[in-house]
Formats: structure tokens, sequence, C-alpha cells
């Protein structure tokens, strides 16, 4: 990392955590040459790389201040109430980005992908390797139906991090978080009950309400504020929602997190209306801010919160990993688990398990929040300078993903059968709404930073707006 990229990661930190609040001076050039041992160019350059954020000005004879976010780039719009729960579509939309995805040649700039070109991930690798290298028959066998104990003491020790006091009996490891949530979803709903959801929603979860034949109610989300609590508790007066599915921390597609406040609320709501709350909280571990923000799980004291995760974000998506914490629905998730997969694969569990316990993990998590951060601003200043007058961007406060908000005459459905001819893909907003609504926004996966194909596919999409 460039000394200018250490400084304005540093800086934007501290903006964030609000030791530096809008109108705040910042430190002078000279200070922060003292302060960190730099050059004047250093400081310069990282004062620039913040201005092109839209996170500073420059005031002539006076220094740098933090910008008011509302005057940098605009965020997203809050979504539009729905009106009744609806029925899920979409489904060949998704099939037809997941199924291109297969081939090499085609370049896609909304899957989910991690970085998966770290060092950090070697000694994973390593570990696998070893394991198999030993001919243990026990490593090809099934494992518990519930899953590698290894593994569900250090999942367990992890939720820590997020407030969660969990049991090592108390998880259940899946075969990715998809897995998790479909398993959740048919614990707590039967054929035709409605399920609240933040919207946009990741078209994953949207597939296993339709898979389990579920209605969608969806619930006004803000890019920064979240999913409206007060939105949601209208529609719980209003109809027989049977279970809320959130994703409340860096938030996908908006990368928005909760605060503790309003995951208190949305958990006192459920309590008040008697409804399961399933968390998916996929992309928790990497959010920018540590210690990491906790779950609504660690708020739960009846336990009618269902924690979804999985390593797929964090280290690999061909890991399958992934875990479930059912709490009273434990029975009935067993239940779906056995009777989708039976067990999920018993040597990635062992090597993951013996990862985390060497503290690979933790140091894999602290260079990739550092990477994707930067990969965020990095993006963002590109993308402030070539895209059109009126388009949104979302700030994610954690993982690799952006929210982009295009004028109305926008088609994203349309482009992305133009890029098609290219080789290039992206992910229309019409996957992650019940509907087909959010034509007009896309999401961008920032994984990699701005290096040159993901330059080259924003260029060509950039031609066709």
């Amino acid at each position: 990392m460039k000394l200018y990229e250490e400084l304005v990661e540093h800086l934007v930190q501290q903006i964030e955590k609000g030791l530096f609040a809008a109108g705040d001076r910042l430190p002078s050039i000279r200070s922060l040459t003292r302060e960190r041992g730099v050059s004047v160019t250093t400081v310069q350059e990282a004062y620039h790389r913040l201005e092109l954020l839209g996170l500073v000005e420059s005031r002539p004879r006076s220094g740098y201040f933090v910008r008011d976010r509302a005057a940098a780039a605009e965020l997203p719009s809050t979504t539009a109430t729905a009106r009744r729960p609806l029925d899920i579509s979409q489904w060949e939309g998704v099939l037809q980005m997941l199924g291109a995805d297969k081939s090499a040649r085609v370049f896609s700039l909304g899957h989910a992908m991690p970085d998966l070109t770290g060092d950090t991930l070697k000694p994973l690798l390593r570990l696998w390797a070893r394991r198999a290298r030993r001919g243990d028959p026990a490593a090809l066998e099934y494992d518990s139906l519930r899953g590698s104990e290894e593994l569900r003491v250090e999942v367990a020790r992890l939720a820590a991090h997020s407030g969660c006091q969990l049991h090592p009996d108390d998880l259940v490891i899946t075969t990715g978080c998809q897995e998790a949530l479909f398993c959740a979803l048919r614990a707590v709903t039967e054929p035709g009950d409605v399920v609240a959801v933040d919207s946009p929603c990741f078209y994953g979860a949207m597939q296993a309400i339709k898979a389990n034949g579920l209605k969608v109610m969806e619930i006004p989300t803000h890019a920064k504020e979240g999913i409206s609590v007060e939105a949601l508790e209208l529609a719980l007066e209003q109809w027989p929602i049977k279970a809320i599915l959130v994703t409340p921390t860096c938030n996908n597609p908006l990368g928005y997190t909760l605060s503790d406040e309003r995951k208190r609320a949305l958990y006192r709501l459920a309590q008040r209306y008697d409804v399961a709350i399933i968390e998916d909280d996929i992309y928790g571990d990497l959010s920018y801010a540590w210690p990491r923000p906790v779950t609504i799980k660690s708020f739960d004291t009846d336990d009618r919160v269902i924690l979804c995760s999985s390593f797929s974000k964090t280290l690999a998506p061909g890991l399958r990993l992934g875990w479930i914490a059912p709490g009273r629905y434990r029975s009935a998730v067993v239940h779906s688990k056995f009777v989708a997969t039976a067990a999920s694969s018993t040597l990635p569990q062992l090597a993951v398990a013996e990862f985390i316990a060497q503290g690979g993990y933790e140091r894999h998590l602290r260079k990739m929040r550092g990477q994707y951060m930067r990969n965020r601003d990095q993006v963002t200043a590109w993308l402030q300078q070539h895209m059109p007058a009126g388009t949104r961007i979302s700030y994610p406060q954690g993982g690799y993903l952006l929210w982009l908000e295009f004028p109305e005459s926008v088609d994203c459905v349309e482009i992305n059968r133009q890029l098609e001819n290219e080789d290039y893909r992206i992910a229309p907003g019409a996957l992650f709404s019940a509907s087909g609504k959010y034509r007009n926004c896309m999401r961008l996966n920032v994984s990699t930073g701005m290096d040159s194909r993901t330059e080259q596919a924003l260029t060509s999409l950039l031609q066709r707006l």
C-alpha cells in the first residue's frame, strides 16, 4: 500500500467514526507531515483523493474541512412502499446471470465474489492440502448432521465478536448461507405465508422465499439509515407477516449498517407481533468499523432470531460452508438440513476450523477490510468523475458492493443485454425486487478495485448510459 493510501484510509476511518464531523477542520498539511512522518507531497495527494471522494473540501487560506455527506455524491433514494405482499418473479434473470458467470471469458461487474488472490488465503490452502495428504478416511465420511464440532467451536468463538453468546451445540453447519436461509424460512413459515424484507433485497434470499411458496412484503429502505422500522410496523399491523428477513450489517446490496438503536427497535417489533427474525450476517465480519457491529441476535432474549452466515464472502464461495443459529426453531431447521443435504462436506470444515484456530481468519479479515474500503473509495472516485449527472452511489460501511441508481430513463436490464456482445455482465437492480423494480439501478462489485478489466467494463457500460 502506498503511503498516501495509508493516510487516506486513516482519515476516512476517523471521519466515519465521528472523530471529525461535517464542517470540522482537518489537520493541516504541515501537522500531518510531522505526525505521520511523511512528505508534504504525500499529504497533498491524500487530501486530493479525499476531495475526489467528496469527503473533504479545500477552503482558500483556511485548509481542508469535512464535507456534509449531503453535499457529496447523493446516496440512492429511499425505496417506495409496497402496497401489498407479492409473488416473486425474476428467476429467469437470476439464472441468466449465474449461468453466464460460469464462462471464463465473461466478466461480471455485479457478481458478489471476494478477492481470492491475496496471500492471506494461502495458509488455508496449505492446511487443506496437508489434511488431504494425511489420507485420513474420516475426512471422507459423513460428519455429524449439525456439522464438525471443531468448526462449531470456532464459529461460536467468532460469534462473540458480534455480541452473541453461543454454545457450539447452538449451531448447525450448512452448505453456504443460501442453505441456511432456505432452512430458516422453511422452519418458520408454511406455503402462502408472508415474509417482510428490506428492499432492495439480495436475489438469493428472494428466490429462497419463492422456493418455499411464500409471498414477500417489500419494506422501504434507505441507503444509509437502512430498513424503515416505521414502515415495517405499519406492514405488521396490516398483513399476517410470519417472518422478517433482513441483512442489517453491511447490507447487500445497499451497504448500510443499522444502528444498535434501530436493531433493538426491530427486535422489539418482532416481539410485539410475535414473528421470527431471520438475520443474514454474511458480510458482518467485513465491516470497516472494528470492533465489528453487533447483530440483532445479540439482543435476543427469547430465541426468536435465527442467525445465518457463511465464509463465502469473507474467504471463498467454493468452500460451501455456512452456519445457522436457529434458536427456538432448532428441531425444524435440523430436519430441513437433513432433507436438503444431510451433511456438509467434511474436509473443508476441518481445514477452516484449523485456519481460524491458528489466527489465519483474523489476519485475513484485517487485510481485506482495509483493501475493500480502499477499493470502495477508489471506484467511487472514478464513478463520480465519469458517470452522468443524476447518478447516485451508495457508501457502504463494509464489504465490497456498491449500489448505483441512474436517472429513471436508464434501463439496466436492457444495458445488460447489450453488454452480452462484449462478454460483460452487470447485476441489474430488477433482480433485487419481487416485481422487477429498480430497473434503473445496478449492483457493482469492487472487491478487486479499479483494475484494467473493471475500467474497461465500466467504460463500456458508460457508453450505453
